[in-house]
This record gives C-alpha cells, structure tokens and sequence, in this order.
C-alpha cells in the first residue's frame, strides 16, 4: 500500500499534478465572458442524497452487506459507474478482492481500506484512495454514519475470494485529506480565500476522463460551465444550493451532473467552505458571482 504521509514520490506526483494540468480548468472574474445558454442537446440532472435508492452492496453477506446508491451508471453492466457505499459503524469486511479497479472518495465518518495485515489508517471526509482490481484488502469503517462515493470506468463491480487474486500491474493510493494537495486555479493570482484545485487521477489535458476536487469558501456563489461531454459532481463536504428556475438543497453525498456543454449555478453555505468532487470527460471552467 501506497502511503502519501511516507512515500515522497507519491506526493510528489500530487504537488506536480497543477503544474501538469495548466490550462485544463481555470477561475474566471465573473467579467469574463463565458456561453450561459447550453445548447439544445445538452441534459442536466441533480439528485439530492435524500432522492437515493439503498440497496446491498454485496448480496450474497446479507444483512452484513453495505448498503450502496447508484449516482450514475449501472455496477452490474460494463458503463462508467458511481455509487455511494455505506458501512454500518464497526463494519470490517472479510479479505477479498474485485475484478474491477475503482476509485473513492471518503464522505463522512473514517474508512479503512489497506492489506489485511496492515496497521489501521482511518480516512476521514475528503481522503481520497485507489484500489486495483486483483488485489487482496479489506475495508473497515468507524463512525455514526459512514459513507463513501465509489467509481469504476467498466463494470461488472463484482466481489470475489482471495483465492482469485491477481496483478493487474497497477499499486493502491491512500491520501488522507489532510495530504491532498490544494493549488490556485492556473493563471490565477494566489489566494488564500479564494477557490482552490486538487488534482487526484487522469490526464487533465483534451477530452479524456479526470477527476479533480473544488474547493469552495464559505458564502461562494457562481457557475461552473461545462463545455466536455460528460459532466458529473458529488458533494462531498458542506451544504450546496443548486441554483435556478427551482433551487435545491444538496447535502454530502447529493449529486449533479450534465452532458455536453451547460452551465451550473450553484452556491454554498455561508457558514463553512464546501468540497466537490468532479469527474469529467473534457474541461470546466469555475466563476465567481462575487467578483
């Protein structure tokens, strides 16, 4: 297991990572010009955490099963797939592993997901691993509720026994969220009140798929436009309005997504900052209302 606390190149990759992805998403004063009217084709969808649909995670544990909903996607076909999983506090589950690699963001409560043998490392909201499908772990939770966003790029998500256990050539990341690495939108002076990046996995650059996490300061309020042709956000920490012709609520674990070109208006609370996760087939670009 890859640990960022200890393993420098690791972090390194994270801190070159903005460096690496100048030009892929950028802060622009509300002055610049940016379209505000999608084109016809496009589809937008927003879906608060209370509109989820629960079901079992692995059937065949029963009632020990962790209870997953499906964000996007379909876990039992072969499309990009996000769901939120939820471990009841105490959960540790038994050595396996999957026939699929998926990535995943920490939502509340502390999660653990490492070798059997290794020493606990309790991620809290906002930590971010991988887990490469072959590869024998477990995962355990602590907490009153426990929840974490999961994706895979093809499905079936499948949980099988570790005697099935190969190597797929790919290692596990663990950063904590106290180790992910925030940096000024590219071309933007520095603040330190201001919007920042983190970039966690794929090449930023074109039309491939990426992932990034926003974060944004308490009482922001602005538009996030989408011009790839895929779009999709969890919130992962503080309270979210989507803005519009009917303004909605949305708690950790909410979601919102578009596909081809389209604009989001969205505002967070006034009372603490606010986290986003991102997963985009293209570019986005962030505004601020307040500049």
């Amino acid at each position: 297991m890859i640990r960022i606390a200890t393993n420098i190149r690791a972090l390194l990759t994270f801190a070159l990572a903005p460096i690496v992805a100048a030009g892929y998403t950028s802060l622009r004063a509300a002055s610049d010009s940016i379209a505000t009217h999608p084109t016809a084709e496009s589809a937008y969808k927003v879906v608060s955490v209370s509109e989820v649909n629960w079901e079992q995670l692995n059937p065949a544990r029963g009632d020990k099963s962790p209870q997953a909903g499906t964000l996007w996607g379909d876990r039992n076909g072969t499309v990009p797939t996000g769901f939120l999983a939820k471990f009841v506090d105490g959960f540790s589950s038994p050595p396996h592993i999957h026939n699929a690699t998926y990535r995943a963001v920490v939502i509340s409560g502390l999660i653990h997901n490492d070798d059997p043998d290794a020493a606990d490392m309790w991620m809290p909201s906002g930590s971010f691993w991988t887990q490469p499908k072959g590869e024998v772990h477990i995962t355990a939770a602590k907490g009153d509720v426990n929840v974490a966003l999961v994706e895979i790029d093809r499905g079936p998500y499948l949980v099988l026994p570790p005697e099935e256990a190969f190597d797929s050539g790919e290692r596990p990341i663990n950063v904590d969220a106290s180790n992910v690495v925030w940096a000024d939108p590219p071309g933007m002076p520095t603040s330190a009140n201001g919007p920042k990046l983190a970039y966690l996995w794929g090449n930023p650059q074109g039309v491939q798929s990426n992932g990034t996490c926003v974060k944004l300061p308490a009482g922001f309020t602005g538009k996030i436009h989408s011009s790839g042709s895929t779009f999709r956000a969890v919130v992962i920490k503080g309270q979210f309005k989507y803005l519009g012709a009917n303004v909605k609520t949305l708690e950790p674990g909410s979601y919102f997504s578009s596909e081809g070109e389209w604009v989001h208006q969205i505002s967070s609370n006034a009372g603490a900052e606010s986290i986003i996760y991102v997963r985009t087939e293209g570019k986005y670009e962030l505004t601020s209302s307040q500049e």
